[in-house]
């Protein structure tokens, strides 16, 4: 049995994302959002996202944008729907049971998952914008 290890520093996350990122661009669902739709910097991006998930799991305040105004922003171009959220947080969950397992790992996930039902939430609830 192949024991994985758990997050543990900046580097293990954005092994992680790097990772994320490669199955979301080629993603079937999601992949034209981040391909066609929006244009990424993907270095600028790949550490803005890491710095978000050190935030979170490393009790690290590193993430000092608006993750809520970017998908806001977004929506308005391409309107995001339930499959989008559920296609993001298969991918997220998978890649990262490829990669980790422990305390942090599931605190990830546990985050994934309420941060993709609050943008769900808020995406197809125009009046709570």
């Amino acid at each position: 049995m192949d024991i994985k290890p758990d997050i543990q520093t900046r580097d293990d996350i954005k092994k992680f994302i790097i990772a994320f990122y490669d199955a979301v661009k080629t993603d079937e669902t999601i992949g034209i959002i981040f391909t066609k739709v929006v244009e990424i910097h993907w270095e600028h991006h790949i550490e803005l996202i890491t710095d978000f998930w050190e935030s979170i799991l490393l009790d690290n305040p590193v993430y000092k944008n608006n993750a809520m105004g970017v998908h806001y922003n977004l929506n308005s171009k391409y309107p995001l729907q339930k499959k989008h959220f559920d296609a993001w947080l298969l991918l997220f969950n998978n890649c990262l049971d490829k990669m980790y397992s422990g305390r942090l790992a599931d605190l990830a996930k546990k985050r994934a998952k309420g941060i993709a039902d609050l943008l769900l939430f808020k995406m197809s609830n125009p009046s709570m914008l």
